[in-house]
């Protein structure tokens, strides 16, 4: 919305041809084909059909090695032909395909290779000449995915995707398609061979039956073809400790969850029961669904990294292994699925106009991820609450570490809220280095969430209680179809705003993306009736998320992270004592108060300063010199957490309060 002081043109237009439009009818159930003039024959739209689909076909028994082997059947015409790889990846905002993950392609037909020659300037692109007569060709090619967690290679996202007991497949990974063309418009069938005794779960139909779900008996899989779009849009999981659960809804919603091991599929009743509650505290808010039916893939694992990513009638989410085995790290997960059921919603069907691209190649304008991820961060936590996967308790802990997380980045007195959101694709693959001092994360996640709250309580105040932002839910994203893409800019969103309560929401949103201060916004917490407040007591959200994260936070006393199993400090505050004494992100500790390091003795070191000890000593090895460090600091270990503002109501508390009632508990499958 913001660069420099103005607001960009191509926000403030209106986008003609798609308000209110659907953009991408094809993600619809797939027609039959009909020529332009004559309707044609069923068996000539069939005929029509089959020649026009190419098949991808992808063999996963050698998954736990990280080796994906892929075969595509590609229609093709004769002439000079240009296939390209997924670039621009929905969901992940920026030019992450894996494409130094992939080993080939070799290019054939009927036995003979065709050569081929990538394009100068685009690494994605392969340049091809089809010889006469030949009206489809074979390409072969392995993606072999990274054996470590994080797999950033490079800038390119490539993260391990496979263990030795499940593996996801992304389509994007496994697919080529000609170069200027519609994704609506590419058909594929899809073809998946499984390891022996594995199951399986995708939003994808099967071509012989109708669950999504289950074992293949021969673990060869074969679904219905569908355009590309819904296909990049319909991740595939697998693995041999599997379990499958109803979870009610009409459409029907079900989850699927895979784990490296069976002890981790330990989903009690009463939880469950929760994943039950967040269909029907979705349906309630947003007052209508836009699939035909919605699967939860959940991999439950410690070897491929924890994510969440959104798709039209699915979501692909990562926990570590022991989700459901210990509750700090339960809660620490707890608005993954909601935070991602709600981008069904809020990002596939209602979606910002320039996110809506034509293909994989087309680059993204990310203006309004405050909207996309902000306001599903900010939704994502309030189902968590309304369907009891968190507290009341956990829920105002959840916004007090926001709050206090986003307070630590003073890169905000120059680099404004609307410029997170430009800059996206650098700030996905960026490290935490120094992210609290000049750099800024994706804080169009948290801090966007922290405004979206700020709305919410001003709708409620204008409003007399008598409205609030679930009114607005409800009209932007409301009604029932099946899948379709409504495209929207700034100004349609300030409309539909003004239409639940009228204000400056313009002035409201400009002020808050464009300004340089800094304070994160605390303006909505307080309206709610609280205010943070740091104590001794580490807060059960606090503990969650160290759990959840593996590192020590003491940010907001001596002011660093340490990483993850380790003794690496990853960050360091401006301004707190870490600062001051010349500590650096890299630096590696080795002792605390002359003690061999370990996160107990530094927990101690800093509970001392509060009863007498003014500093904290540290040993450091910082490349190969090894420097003695004293912070200076009196006061204790620090956390965040809410307290009451007296005299003021609680609307945080209705916030998170329950549309539905309870139902019957789940049923679940093997």
């Amino acid at each position: 919305m913001k660069r420099g002081t103005a607001v960009p043109a191509r926000l403030a237009a209106a986008v003609a041809a798609v308000p209110m439009a659907v953009l991408a009818a094809s993600l619809c159930l797939a027609g039959a084909a009909v020529a332009a003039g004559q309707p044609q024959s069923a068996a000539a739209q069939e005929a029509a059909a089959r020649a026009a689909t190419a098949t991808v076909s992808v063999d996963l028994r050698q998954a736990p090695r990280g080796i994906f082997k892929v075969h595509l059947s590609l229609p093709v015409t004769a002439g000079p032909l240009t296939l390209v790889y997924p670039k621009w990846l929905p969901g992940r905002h920026g030019p992450a395909g894996p494409i130094t993950n992939l080993a080939g392609p070799v290019f054939s037909h009927g036995g003979s290779t065709l050569s081929w020659r990538r394009d100068a300037e685009d690494m994605y692109a392969f340049h091809l000449d089809i010889p006469a007569g030949v009206s489809t060709i074979d390409a072969d090619f392995e993606v072999l995915t990274a054996l470590r967690p994080d797999g950033l290679v490079n800038g390119l996202e490539a993260p391990r995707t496979a263990t030795e007991a499940l593996a996801i497949l992304e389509w994007h990974q496994v697919v080529l398609y000609p170069a200027n063309t519609a994704s609506d418009d590419l058909r594929y069938q899809a073809q998946v061979l499984l390891p022996q005794g594995w199951q399986y779960a995708t939003a994808l139909r099967r071509a012989v039956a109708a669950r999504s779900s289950g074992t293949a008996a021969d673990g060869e899989l074969s679904f219905e073809p569908t355009s590309l779009t819904t296909l990049v849009d319909s991740t595939l999981i697998a693995g041999r400790y599997m379990h499958h659960y109803e979870l009610g809804g009409d459409p029907e919603v079900r989850l699927h969850v895979a784990a490296d091991g069976p002890a981790a599929l330990n989903l009690t009743g009463p939880v469950l029961q929760h994943y039950r509650n967040l269909v029907r505290e979705a349906r309630a808010l947003f007052g209508g669904t836009h699939y035909r039916h919605y699967d939860f893939l959940y991999v439950l694992t410690d070897q491929i990294m924890p994510d969440g990513l959104e798709h039209h009638e699915s979501s692909d989410n990562r926990s570590p292994y022991r989700t459901f085995l210990d509750d700090d790290l339960r809660r620490a997960e707890a608005n993954l699925l909601p935070h991602e059921y709600a981008h069904s919603w809020n990002g596939k069907y209602r979606r910002p106009a320039d996110l809506a691209t034509r293909n994989y190649q087309d680059p993204m304008h990310t203006d309004l991820l405050w909207v996309y991820e902000g306001l599903t961060e900010y939704l994502g936590d309030v189902l968590a609450a309304r369907s009891g996967l968190m507290s009341a308790e956990e829920f105002r802990g959840e916004l007090a570490q926001d709050l206090a997380g986003q307070d630590t980045h003073h890169a905000r007195t120059w680099r404004n809220l609307q410029d997170t959101t430009d800059a996206a694709q650098l700030l996905y693959v960026q490290p935490r280095d120094w992210a609290a001092r000049l750099r800024r994360q994706e804080d169009f996640y948290h801090e966007s969430a922290l405004l979206w709250l700020e709305a919410d309580t001003l709708i409620r105040r204008l409003s007399g209680g008598k409205r609030s932002l679930d009114d607005f839910c409800r009209s932007f994203y409301g009604g029932t179809t099946v899948p379709a893409v409504v495209g929207y800019d700034f100004a349609a969103l300030v409309s539909a705003l003004n239409a639940v309560q009228p204000y400056d929401w313009a002035g409201f949103w400009h002020e808050r993306l464009t300004r340089h201060r800094d304070q994160a916004p605390a303006e909505g917490i307080e309206a709610s009736g609280w205010r943070l407040q740091y104590t001794a007591a580490e807060g059960v959200m606090s503990r969650a998320h160290e759990a959840d994260d593996g590192d020590l936070d003491a940010r907001f006393s001596l002011g660093f992270l340490v990483g993850d199993g380790n003794a690496d400090i990853e960050d360091v505050i401006p301004g707190s004592p870490a600062d001051t004494a010349g500590l650096a992100p890299g630096d590696r500790m080795i002792a605390v108060n002359d003690r061999k390091w370990s996160k107990d003795e530094l927990r101690d070191a800093i509970a001392a300063t509060a009863s007498g000890a003014d500093s904290v000593r540290l040993l450091v090895m910082r490349g190969d010199i090894v420097r003695g460090f004293e912070l200076r600091y009196r006061g204790g270990p620090r956390y965040p957490g809410l307290v009451r503002i007296a005299g003021k109501a609680d609307v945080l508390d209705a916030i998170a309060t329950a549309r539905t009632q309870g139902a019957g508990a789940p049923r679940q499958t093997h």
